[in-house]
């Protein structure tokens, strides 16, 4: 295994130095997408933390969930917490794994351009929605007796602009409609679906996704129309992007996005660099 090992080792360093030509490439043309993406990130924190300001406690409001779903209680909510970050890390690794694996259709730059754009569109409705009509959060920490419930008024900028890190992320009330949670299971399902090479687990992202709105509900944390609401949105936001957007292109012209050296213009050396970045024959076909 040690001999195998060390025999691969240098063809999976000269494929994944191949494949960082590539993204680096892409990098530097879709910079800006990817820069816009993670700063609105923020500005979406900063909207989910402001709206908790002026967020008041109140009695819960009647839910079809709560009444059909057991209550997990509060030393149970982390199970929903522990699926998003399994959902998310998988995603996260899925997107990395043309660096590694011989068979893969996707650029991973081009991926999360296309992420943000869904992710920033979606999280924008999301913004609006729950300035509109501030709901009585139904989080135990957000019910009246919390001390979380409602925020004093701020001392000074950097109370607002720091987000009271990590607290007011992990405290937030009044940023309901819709949820968050489901906007990034949501994209995630979606695109490795569209782009993801394997059934069973298409069908299992399915299933989690599923699986995690029955459990927000059930650990209190939002109300059945936040979920509700989040899987038509989403889904909608994600049909009309990918009308304006075009296709993803296919790894086969992977060669044209890579820059060659005057040495590897030669086509052994294009034949190689076409085998490492888009694996052996077939590749593209699954």
């Amino acid at each position: 295994m040690l001999v195998y090992f060390d025999r691969e080792a240098p063809k999976l360093w000269r494929k994944m130095c191949a494949e960082a030509t590539v993204e680096v490439s892409l990098l530097a043309e879709n910079w800006k997408i990817i820069l816009a993406g993670l700063i609105f990130q923020y500005i979406h924190g900063l909207a989910a933390h402001g709206v908790h300001y002026i967020h008041r406690p109140g009695p819960l409001l009647q839910d079809s969930g709560y009444l059909l779903l057991p209550e997990l209680g509060q030393d149970k909510s982390y199970i929903s917490e522990t699926v998003f970050s399994f959902m998310f890390g998988s995603f996260v690794l899925w997107t990395l794994h043309p660096f590694l694996f011989q068979r893969k259709r996707i650029y991973t730059v081009l991926i999360w351009c296309r992420v943000f754009i869904y992710l920033v569109v979606s999280q924008i409705l999301r913004i609006v929605t729950f300035y509109s009509t501030q709901l009585p959060g139904p989080n135990y920490h957000c019910r009246e007796g919390s001390k979380f419930a409602r925020l004093p008024h701020p001392e000074n900028a950097l109370d607002v602009l720091f987000i009271n890190f990590p607290s007011g992320l992990m405290y937030g009330c009044g940023d309901l409609i819709f949820s968050s949670h489901m906007i990034f299971t949501l994209i995630f399902v979606r695109t490795y679906h569209k782009y993801g090479t394997k059934r069973y687990i298409k069908q299992f992202a399915w299933l989690l996704a599923v699986i995690q709105s029955f459990l927000i509900i059930a650990s209190r944390k939002h109300y059945t129309v936040d979920i509700v609401v989040g899987w038509y949105t989403v889904n909608l936001v994600a049909f009309f992007v990918d009308k304006k957007l075009p296709e993803l292109p296919d790894r086969s012209s992977a060669l044209s996005l890579l820059p060659l050296s005057t040495r590897e213009k030669d086509g052994k050396n294009k034949d190689e660099h076409h085998r490492l970045l888009n694996g052996i024959s077939g590749a593209n076909a699954n």
